[in-house]
């Protein structure tokens, strides 16, 4: 594995309320949700980064309000409307 360091005033801690462990830990787990949510990553390959496994990413997509399936909540559930509207035909 590469690795990657990057340096922050203390501040941020006080400002955050968390300990450099919880910190880092989030950090991962955000740069990991933005790599997936930009179509740089995969789900697989993002919970790498974030140090979870795959199944524990697609919960934290959740979290942050994004689909494991590259669609919003919104989109698949017109999607839905319109198949069941279609059956109906």
């Amino acid at each position: 594995m590469n690795t990657i360091s990057i340096k922050y005033p203390p501040e941020v801690l006080w400002a955050l309320q968390q300990d450099p462990k919880e910190f880092e830990r989030e950090a991962r787990i955000l740069l990991a949700v933005k790599l997936y949510e930009s179509g740089k990553l995969t789900t697989g390959l993002a919970a790498q980064i974030a140090d979870v496994p795959r199944v524990t990413f697609i919960h934290l997509l959740g979290q942050y309000g994004l689909s494991p399936f590259g669609e919003t909540a919104r989109e698949i559930a017109r999607d839905l409307k319109h198949a069941r509207q279609a059956r109906r035909r």
